[in-house]
């Protein structure tokens, strides 16, 4: 599923004053943090990803990484902090047409 520009920006807004449930670390991508990064965006559908210890390039190739495992979608990155929204089975979020 592929967010239009008006469901991205509604995301985003939405986005705004959500702290981050999901820490990756220097560690990287680990199992435990795809097994967190399921829990939380079963339960949430929208959640931020703080990436800490690398350079730019690296946290948006981390971040693109999180998407492609977990089927979700890369709403935003602004710093060390990656928005990530996957539709839950019951959704919660309505989004935009």
């Amino acid at each position: 599923m592929s967010l239009t520009n008006k469901q991205n920006k509604y995301l985003r807004g939405l986005s705004h004053d959500l702290k981050p449930v999901v820490m990756v670390g220097n560690n990287g991508v680990t199992e435990g943090v795809l097994n967190e990064l399921e829990t939380c965006l079963a339960h949430h559908e929208l959640i931020k990803v703080r990436i800490s210890g690398v350079d730019r390039d690296e946290r948006q190739k981390m971040a693109e990484n999180l998407c492609k495992k977990s089927s979700s979608e890369l709403v935003n990155t602004i710093g060390h902090i990656a928005v990530l929204y996957r539709r839950a089975k019951q959704p919660v979020i309505k989004l935009p047409g």
